[in-house]
């Protein structure tokens, strides 16, 4: 920002300085093959080494084995999964999770709470070939929401539907991207809450501009990356899968 907006030109004598930061990214992540019924019946096919299985049955199990698998993980790693009821705010909850550790990295939290989400009705014709179509309205199903710390970005959230194609949203802070990368580099910066506060404004401020960049992009993929796979999907899907 090269100029004032009126807020803060009108509030110019209480501001130390201004930044110019992003603060909420949301990321939709999906599986192109399984948004469509045909594209979900190669994927099926890839996956099982046929259609015999694709019916309504297997994909319940599927959605039932993913539940599974998180609920017992989380038990024995003593994480807390906490099942939300509707209007709950879920962030707030996660804040008061969040780890005292410093230097802790990883999943410390799942919440569990429903929202619309894809999900596929399967019948056969009468030669036994399946037909796939999206349940319309979109059902509210069980979505994941895990809570993880990352080095780079701290306190981020992994929203999956717990239904395949097990679509996801990451939501990231660049607030917490900007401090981390201010103490690296010993810019001063005194952070309140979600808000800077005090410290060079100026530098904080060249600092956030970076997130505005292409060369974001490639920081994004490797958050996304870095988690998406080992930390959540697996829970779906083994490694190999």
């Amino acid at each position: 920002m090269e100029q004032n907006d009126d807020f803060s030109a009108y509030h110019g004598e209480l501001l130390d300085g201004r930044y110019d930061c992003v603060d909420r990214i949301v990321l939709n992540g999906y599986f192109p093959f399984g948004q469509q019924g045909g594209g979900f019946r190669i994927w099926w096919r890839e996956l099982t080494g046929g259609d015999q299985t694709l019916d309504q049955e297997h994909l319940q199990r599927m959605a039932g084995r993913f539940s599974r698998r998180i609920h017992a993980w989380a038990k024995k790693q003593g994480i807390p999964l906490i099942h939300c009821a509707p209007g709950e705010r879920k962030h707030e909850l996660a804040e008061t999770y969040l780890p005292q550790d410093s230097n802790r990295s990883g999943l410390f939290l799942i919440i569990v709470a429903k929202a619309p989400g894809l999900v596929w009705e399967i019948k056969h014709s009468a030669n036994g070939v399946p037909h796939l179509q999206r349940k319309t309205p979109w059902p509210f199903v069980n979505h994941y929401h895990f809570h993880l710390i990352d080095p780079d970005w701290g306190h981020l959230t992994i929203k999956m539907s717990g239904h395949p194609p097990f679509g996801v949203q990451v939501m990231l802070n660049g607030h917490e991207w900007a401090k981390r990368q201010a103490r690296r580099q010993t810019i001063s910066i005194e952070k309140e809450g979600n808000c800077f506060v005090g410290g060079s404004f100026q530098a904080l401020d060249q600092l956030a501009d970076t997130l505005c960049g292409e060369h974001a992009i490639g920081q994004l993929t490797k958050v996304c990356d870095r988690w998406v796979y080992s930390s959540c999907l697996c829970f779906a899907l083994d490694l190999e899968e």
